[in-house]
């Protein structure tokens, strides 16, 4: 240690409300340099204490903490160096990023003196946080303006240049956990595997294992949960950590009524219907969370945010539901392009809070197939209106009506058609849902087996587990959704659909840069005549949905003599999916299975085509916008031909 002056620096984050419970107090402490010396000639120190006095120090910490939210500019000097001898990579690579003198402004823009000298003392808190995170409690940071000391340097009278920086960090030992105790637990508290006796400490345990221990209490209705006292005590000569906090768990509180505030077309009654509070039930967590995901589901609001009103003399609390609504309409498009498939373009009408109930209508047009705009031969249209609503029997069963009519011209057949249904959706999860329904459909049909009408009456049935971390952009989890149709016509056979789509995301190495996403469909129709099957519930397989380097549709099956789709089909993906540094453009490399079979599970008649490609994708709010090319890896076109596909969205 040189014998000059320096700052050493105790404690370093600031307090936080006793929802997110920081286990150490911020105190910004000046010293003299001393070699060998303890910090304050003290061989055990208190870094934090339950009420820390009033004293010239904590006037010193006010000024710290200030300059850290004050957002003044980064300094920059001619010279600015760091060092931190003995210290992880890791740990300076974190000092590098957090300290302010550090960053890079505008070369252009010239930094005075004072916003040096402000950023200074900034980062004196600043990289104490980042030490404490590592499980250096006891550290020496010098930040020296041209040889002096900045916590020395008055902020009435910065220097009006500073042409040399020097932050000089010693971290001293790695900490261990001494005493380490949280007392009283609630039952079945699970503290983290950590938090024992000679373990690593840093402050990201203390809050994970202080959190856990307050969850614990609430989760078993004590929701006023608090610290009652928390003493942390590094004893500097043995590098460890003495830890004891004290909780007071409160009463059993009960939830009462919900107290919505800031609606404005939104009935009161409807959004405590939506939200399904338990009123009279012991308070939990998950069901207050719970309730507010249902109101944000829902879409009408742009803003929900639920809270614990302070407890009655029944023990019992009133939930807070602020809200803020949203738009009450919106107008949208969208387009893909896929080289054998055309261009594909679609547009909605949404109203989301219909009758002052969350209740949306949306109005769809969809035109598929545009490559022939002319003869108008191959396009498809699809127009679509449905009308849902939430809550309708219970605050996890909406209510959904739909009317649908539909336009087909596939080089093999062509279907005029119209369907209306109803059907119910029940959330049993976060991540399970179930649905059912009943529908009419009634479809004109041209084909190889001539012209015909079909009426029918549908039952669809649906399960889907979303696992996924994003929907839009998945890059850990799990999604499945299986559904059954069964249809029975008006004096003709009648028969099931059977689809199941599976996918699957792994990140590779240790961050979130790779990641591998594998995709499963498989798909059977049973009973019914080909005849009274409409051809679009048949498989087929090729194009974007499918397998992507193949003609779109083009592998079916033949049944009864005549080219058609098959009943039975399965398909495999895979992606390979890497982003590229900070950007917001990413690399994907693909490779698609698809089989048809003329019956239903038939995998020995089973006629199989590939594709493989790469693709590019740039991320937006909107999600990823997807170019794709393929080529076939089967038949005689592999690897001659050139398929592009254009979209928004990963392509699972």
């Amino acid at each position: 240690m040189s014998s000059g002056r320096f700052a050493r620096v105790i404690g370093g984050r600031p307090a936080y409300d006793k929802a997110q419970i920081v286990p150490i107090l911020p105190v910004c402490m000046a010293a003299r340099d001393g070699a060998g010396i303890p910090l304050l000639g003290r061989d055990r120190i208190d870094v934090m204490q339950t009420i820390p006095r009033p004293s010239k120090f904590s006037l010193l910490a006010v000024i710290c903490i200030a300059a850290l939210g004050l957002g003044l500019r980064a300094g920059t000097a001619q010279e600015v160096t760091l060092s931190a001898p003995n210290a992880p990579e890791a740990v300076i690579d974190r000092l590098r990023r957090d300290a302010l003198l550090l960053r890079q402004g505008d070369e252009a823009d010239v930094r005075s003196g004072a916003d040096i000298t402000a950023a200074a003392r900034a980062d004196y808190g600043r990289l104490i946080g980042v030490l404490y995170e590592a499980g250096f409690f006891a550290p020496v940071i010098s930040i020296r303006l041209d040889g002096r000391e900045a916590s020395e340097i008055s902020p009435l009278s910065p220097p009006a240049s500073v042409a040399r920086v020097e932050i000089i960090v010693q971290t001293g030992a790695p900490f261990r956990l001494g005493q380490a105790q949280i007392a009283p637990l609630a039952r079945d508290t699970d503290l983290p595997v950590g938090f024992a006796t000679g373990q690593p400490a840093n402050t990201a345990l203390l809050r994970d294992a202080t959190q856990a221990a307050l969850l614990g209490w609430q989760n078993i209705g004590h929701a006023n949960a608090v610290l009652s006292h928390q003493r942390i005590v590094a004893q500097n000569r043995d590098a460890v950590l003495d830890v004891d906090i004290g909780l007071a768990p409160g009463p059993v509180i009960r939830f009462g009524d919900l107290l919505p505030i800031g609606q404005v077309r939104m009935q009161p009654a409807r959004i405590a219907a939506i939200a399904g509070l338990p009123s009279g039930e012991i308070y939990s967590p998950t069901a207050l969370n719970r309730a507010e995901a249902r109101l944000r589901d829902t879409g009408a609001f742009g803003a929900v945010a639920l809270s614990l009103a302070p407890a009655k003399g029944d023990n019992s609390a009133d939930v807070t539901a602020i809200v803020e609504e949203a738009p009450l309409r919106r107008l949208g498009f969208g387009a893909e392009l896929a080289s054998d498939a055309g261009i594909q373009l679609s547009a909605y009408w949404l109203h989301r809070n219909l009758f002052g109930g969350a209740e949306r209508l949306r109005f769809d047009l969809a035109i598929a197939g545009i490559d022939d705009i002319q003869s108008g031969d191959k396009i498809d249209t699809t127009l679509s209106a449905r009308f849902d609503r939430p809550a309708t029997f219970g605050p996890d069963t909406a209510l959904s009506l739909e009317a649908e009519t539909v336009i087909l011209r596939e080089p093999s057949y062509r279907i005029e058609g119209a369907r209306i249904a109803g059907g119910l959706t029940h959330r049993l999860s976060d991540q399970i849902t179930l649905s059912g329904g009943l529908g009419l459909e009634f479809s004109r049909i041209e084909d190889g087996l001539g012209r015909r009408d079909l009426t029918r009456l549908t039952l669809p049935l649906g399960l889907i587990v979303d696992r996924r971390d994003a929907v839009l952009d998945a890059r850990r989890g799990s999604y499945l959704a299986a559904e059954l149709e069964g249809f029975g016509l008006f004096g003709a056979s009648s028969g099931a659909r059977i689809t199941l789509d599976g996918r699957r995301y792994w990140p590779l190495g240790a961050g979130r840069a790779t990641r591998l996403a594998a995709r499963g469909q498989i798909g059977g129709m049973i009973g019914a005549d080909l005849a009274d099957i409409p051809p679009d519930d048949l498989f087929f397989s090729g194009g974007a949905g499918t397998v992507r380097g193949q003609p779109y549709r083009s592998l079916g099956a033949m049944q009864s003599g005549l080219a058609s789709g098959g009943r039975g089909f399965l398909g495999l993906s895979a992606e390979l999916r890497h982003d590229l540094g900070e950007s917001r453009f990413g690399l994907v490399g693909f490779a698609d299975l698809g089989g048809i079979s003329a019956e239903a599970w038939d995998i020995d008649g089973t006629t199989w085509h590939s594709g493989a490609g790469i693709g590019l994708r740039y991320t937006t709010p909107f999600g990823p916008i997807r170019v794709d090319l393929a080529t076939p890896t089967s038949g005689t076109a592999a690897g001659r031909d050139l398929f592009v596909y254009i979209g928004i969205g990963q392509a699972f």
